[in-house]
């Protein structure tokens, strides 16, 4: 069994972010890490080929991105994925949906080259851009059917078998491998890296693609032909001091009323 799980390097939330001149998102100068919600797909994964012991799965880290991209590899692999492809290259830079899962696609097709790949494991956003768009439109480009948003994984044979929690039902679905499948924050805790993790991950074999190696053409990616864009980006005021009220008088109430009503609240 052959499982590739999309990784993706997002800047640190607790960083100062910045915008490029392009109005891209900076992803170079600004300290970044495996994306939280991608943690629960590597996860999800790793207990797939757990309860699969008997059979030969191995799942490969796939990360599209600039150098220090390859950071989110190793921490999947850190966590117990088998191998890591990095697609590196400097006309990927402003890619949008569209041409970041043209990209993922393609790789996922050469990876499919050395054994068939059953499972393309994704979380359901990513941390930055929230899109939750990659998994479908990988579906589309693979010719996959997509289980997506699954809260609770189940496998057997080629069948999987996702619960997905709405906002007022429960469904169940189905589909049969080879597929898409998507998992959410609600699968379980993903597990930290050991030290025994962390030292064998050092010497399992990692890839770098280029564009060329997966065979497409860099007028195919970049902000020049995305589909989408931002325009503008304004820094986010600094926060203004709250108002002390005294309720010496008894218009404490009042006062709060008054201040929610003006803020919209109420």
């Amino acid at each position: 069994m052959n499982i590739v799980v999309c990784v993706k390097y997002v800047p640190d939330a607790t960083a100062d972010r910045q915008f490029e001149s392009d109005n891209t998102v900076d992803r170079v100068g600004v300290d970044g890490l495996l994306s939280e919600l991608d943690e629960y797909a590597v996860e999800q994964a790793l207990q797939i080929k757990e309860k699969r012991a008997d059979e030969d799965v191995t799942i490969t880290a796939l990360c599209v991105g600039p150098e220090k991209a390859v950071d989110a590899v190793r921490k999947a692999l850190q966590m117990g994925a088998d191998k890591g492809v990095h697609v590196s290259d400097e006309a990927i830079a402003g890619s949008d949906y569209g041409a970041t899962s043209l990209v993922l696609a393609k790789a996922v097709e050469k990876i499919a080259e050395e054994a068939p790949v059953d499972l393309v494991m994704c979380g359901m956003a990513s941390t930055d851009a929230a899109g939750s768009v990659i998994p479908a439109m990988l579906a589309e480009r693979l010719d996959y059917p997509q289980v997506t948003f699954g809260s609770k994984i189940e496998t057997q044979g080629d069948q999987v078998r996702i619960q997905r929690d709405g906002d007022v039902a429960t469904e169940i679905i189905g589909g049969s491998m080879p597929l898409v499948l998507s998992v959410t924050d609600q699968t379980g805790e993903a597990r930290y890296p050991s030290f025994k993790g962390i030292m064998a991950a050092k010497k399992k074999p990692m890839e770098t693609y280029s564009l060329a190696d997966i065979g497409v053409s860099s007028d195919d990616v970049g902000l020049s032909v995305a589909w989408t864009e931002v325009t503008e980006a304004t820094p986010r005021p600094p926060r203004e001091a709250g108002e002390v009220h005294t309720d010496e008088d008894g218009s404490g109430a009042g006062a709060l009323a008054d201040f929610l009503a003006s803020k919209k609240f109420i």
